[in-house]
Order: C-alpha cells, then sequence, then structure tokens
C-alpha cells in the first residue's frame, strides 16, 4: 500500500463521520419552524442534536481506534434499526445504510492498516 492509498483509507471513514453528522444536524432545523420561546426552542433543539452529538463522540474514539469504530457504527445502526423498524420501515435504510457503510470504511482502514504494518 503507498501512502496515498493509505491516507485516503485513513480520511474516508473520518470525513464520512462529519459529512454524516452534518446531516442528521440538518434534521433540527425544524424546530424553528415551530413558535416556542427561546428556552424551549433551546431545549427542543439540543434534544434533536443528540444524534449528531453521539455520532461525534463515536468518531473520536474511532479516530484512534478504528476497530472500535468499525463496532460501534455497526451497533448505532443495529440500534436505529431495532427502534424505528416496527413503526417507520421507511426510515430504517435511510439513517442504519450510511452507518453501516461508515462502520465498513472503518474495518477498512484498520485492516489497511495493519497490513502496511506487517509489510515493513
Amino acid at each position: 500500500m503507498n501512502h496515498g492509498e493509505g491516507r485516503f483509507w485513513f480520511w474516508l471513514p473520518r470525513a464520512a463521520s462529519i459529512v454524516f453528522a452534518a446531516f442528521l444536524s440538518l434534521f433540527a432545523l425544524d424546530i424553528f419552524q415551530v413558535a416556542h420561546g427561546f428556552w424551549q426552542t433551546a431545549l427542543a433543539l439540543s434534544i434533536h442534536l443528540i444524534p449528531s452529538a453521539v455520532i461525534l463522540a463515536v468518531l473520536v474514539v474511532a479516530w484512534r481506534w478504528e476497530w472500535v469504530g468499525a463496532i460501534f457504527f455497526a451497533a448505532l445502526a443495529a440500534f436505529y434499526v431495532a427502534m424505528v423498524l416496527p413503526a417507520h420501515p421507511s426510515w430504517a435504510l435511510g439513517i442504519s445504510g450510511p452507518l453501516v457503510a461508515i462502520a465498513g470504511m472503518f474495518l477498512l482502514s484498520w485492516i489497511k492498516r495493519r497490513e502496511a504494518r506487517q509489510a515493513r
């Protein structure tokens, strides 16, 4: 594995996690369509941003340990599917699909890094 390929596999899951957290954050903007007071709006916004915060917290851990990130992102996908499948089956793939893809990217990044270490 050359240096450029190693950098690609290092940055791909991290960038995808940040983009996905930003995507989830967009759903919190619907709070501003409802007329509430400042504190009610701030509370509702913070509640709606919890999923993005969880993604970013997992990313912080996964930044150092890719295999842990692979497990956590896959677990988040399974949790989301279990939570929404009975009520909203059409939502399950839209959110859990990218989580599974990010888990796979972290797993591949970990494998590539191990291969590079063994080749030295």
